[in-house]
């Protein structure tokens, strides 16, 4: 069987759509089991956050599972086929493992290397398992990409970027009221507004409490989320249908939405710059694409900062150096998996090979010893002619066994494998049968937890 990932995410859907497709609790569990109930899927995980909804299966057939994972999600999110068609992407074989574990590294996250995606995996992983949908072939996955994500927070910076950027944002957005440098403090006595309550606007809503600000409002289209965003710093909440006083009231705006379009307008912007009369206004943007009207940038007053300024700037890096460092283990973690995977499969035709060896010498040293035992040969000495020809044949076995798994790791090792079954005459019968039951006996790590 393969790896298959049919999703949706941040990068490919529009917010309005990621939130209906988004399902938790019993929704979720039920979503899990009408997957791997479909014929062509043998077992099932889903991670569902705020950013992404995706479908992690080990199929049978490719086309079949694609379908059929496809009309799941159309029914669970209410989406018709056709509409939710254009935000889903797919991914098979290779190609699934990849995006998994760059998933789990943060890469894939709207704040590069944030750390909740981690424990989101690791949910998917228990909720699955909860719900029996999870076996041997996706929880070893599952336990690969929390490795390679461990790995990647542990041995790179990657888990700072997003912090730096939001610090590195606020540094520039007080230079630009003239408050940068007021003893570690930039935003003493200012009053900010956070639109967005992803989690890049947590960063935004935590550095801006930490940086001594007066006063702290979220807007966001949700505005329960606003609320969890906002209690933690003692802050405001703002529905984003009054944006223009929201802004009017504040001396910084931080935008971090993810929306697909503009959702600081100009015209909201000087509604709202008319209403404050003289007092300089920052608009920091932090989306991307982002939030901010540029052409804000125009009013008297008024200072718009991007993501293009402040890495312009030298002020914040770029993280080029994380993220190459990040796929490194990435692709290092994968190689390791591939070679696992490749060696595994040639394991049932050595298993094979041996057990018709040990056939053969048992039929052989059984005839031998009728006919010995004849002519007076002790039982010793029986052991010890049974002891020398299982050597032999050991010794004989050793090297292309040892040789065919060393190839099997390698791209198009099944094929050595293949020649091995020809050559000695394996019956496909017995290699079967050496799958199949290593398919259904118990094993220790199926039993573990997801750690």
């Amino acid at each position: 069987m393969s790896v298959l990932v049919v999703g949706l995410s941040h990068k490919s859907a529009p917010v309005a759509t990621l939130e209906r497709a988004a399902v938790s609790g019993d929704t979720l569990g039920k979503l899990l089991r009408d997957v791997a109930h479909l014929p062509d899927i043998g077992e099932a995980f889903v991670i569902s956050t705020c950013n992404r909804v995706e479908v992690y299966a080990e199929v049978h057939r490719f086309h079949g599972a694609v379908t059929g994972v496809c009309e799941l999600l159309a029914r669970y999110s209410g989406i018709q086929p056709g509409e939710l068609t254009g935000s889903l992407y797919v991914h098979y074989e290779d190609r699934a493992v990849q995006h998994l574990l760059a998933v789990a590294s943060g890469l894939d996250s709207m704040v590069v290397g944030e750390d909740q995606i981690l424990g989101q995996v690791r949910t998917a992983l228990r909720v699955a398992s909860d719900n029996g949908t999870l076996g041997r072939s996706l929880r070893d996955l599952g336990r690969l990409a929390l490795r390679t994500g461990k790995r990647a927070r542990a041995e790179t910076g990657i888990d700072r970027l997003g912090i730096s950027l939001v610090r590195v944002g606020i540094e520039f957005a007080a230079a630009a009221l003239g408050t940068a440098g007021a003893n570690g403090r930039p935003l003493a006595g200012r009053d900010v507004l956070v639109v967005g309550a992803g989690a890049m606007s947590g960063l935004a809503v935590a550095t801006a409490a930490r940086s001594g600000a007066a006063r702290i409002v979220v807007a966001n289209r949700t505005r329960a989320r606003a609320e969890r965003l906002a209690a933690g710093v003692g802050g405001e909440v703002a529905d984003l249908a009054s944006l223009q006083d929201a802004i009017a009231a504040a001396d910084l705006v931080i935008s971090c939405t993810g929306a697909s379009g503009l959702v600081v307008a100009e015209p909201v912007v000087r509604a709202a710059f008319g209403l404050r009369g003289a007092r300089p206004l920052v608009l920091l943007d932090l989306a991307m694409p982002h939030d901010v009207d540029r052409a804000a940038a125009a009013l008297p007053g008024v200072s718009v900062i991007g993501l293009a300024e402040l890495r312009g700037s030298g002020g914040v890096a770029v993280g080029t150096e994380e993220v190459a460092a990040v796929r490194a283990i990435v692709e290092e973690e994968y190689a390791a998996y591939g070679s696992a995977v490749r060696a595994a499969r040639v394991t049932p035709t050595v298993v094979a090979l041996r057990a018709k060896a040990a056939t053969v010498v048992d039929a052989e040293l059984a005839r031998l010893a009728g006919r010995l035992s004849e002519d007076g040969l002790s039982g010793r000495a029986l052991e010890e002619i049974a002891q020398t020809v299982q050597r032999v044949v050991d010794k004989l076995l050793h090297a292309p066994t040892v040789r065919v798994k060393e190839l099997a790791s390698s791209p198009g090792g099944e094929e050595y494998a293949a020649a091995l079954r020809v050559l000695f005459d394996l019956d496909p019968r017995a290699i079967e049968a050496v799958t199949r039951a290593d398919v259904e006996s118990p094993n220790v790590a199926d039993q573990e937890g997801c750690q």
